[in-house]
């Protein structure tokens, strides 16, 4: 029986990978690429380069432990130096990574809109919830 994280996680890989595999969502925007219409690499380096920093800056808030060598209060992420600065741009990156890959999927893939949101979407899932499955850092509270 999965533990109940692992279960939580799954609920977004699962479903994910299915829509992701489904759709062929990479192959898709590799012909994408490849066809290269005006404002099309734009858009799908933008995507690329969004949802990398976004992965990126979830590694590094998980990972603020180990570098700072002290837990980083979640809860109260405003008072907080480094979360303050970095979450914003994590929220930024991710919803600007995720309108350019559903906008591109949807107009220069042929799925239309409501399939492209609903790759966009999958990907993300699959993403997040993969990321999600990373084990966060201990460090003993001073």
């Amino acid at each position: 029986m999965p533990s109940g994280h692992l279960s939580r996680q799954l609920r977004f890989v699962l479903p994910g990978a299915a829509t992701t595999y489904w759709l062929h969502t990479p192959s898709v925007l590799a012909r994408i690429w490849a066809d290269a219409a005006p404002l099309a690499r734009p858009l799908v380096g933008l995507s690329a380069f969004s949802g990398l920093l976004t992965v990126a800056l979830f590694l590094y808030i998980l990972l603020i432990p180990v570098i700072k060598g002290i837990p980083p209060n979640y809860r109260s992420w405003r008072q907080s130096g480094e979360l303050s600065s970095v979450i914003p741009v994590l929220t930024v990156s991710t919803i600007s990574g995720w309108a350019a890959l559903c906008g591109v999927l949807g107009r220069y893939s042929g799925m239309g809109y409501v399939l492209g949101v609903i790759a966009g979407s999958g990907l993300y899932a699959l993403a997040f919830g993969i990321m999600g499955l990373l084990p966060a850092p201990r460090v003993a509270r001073q």
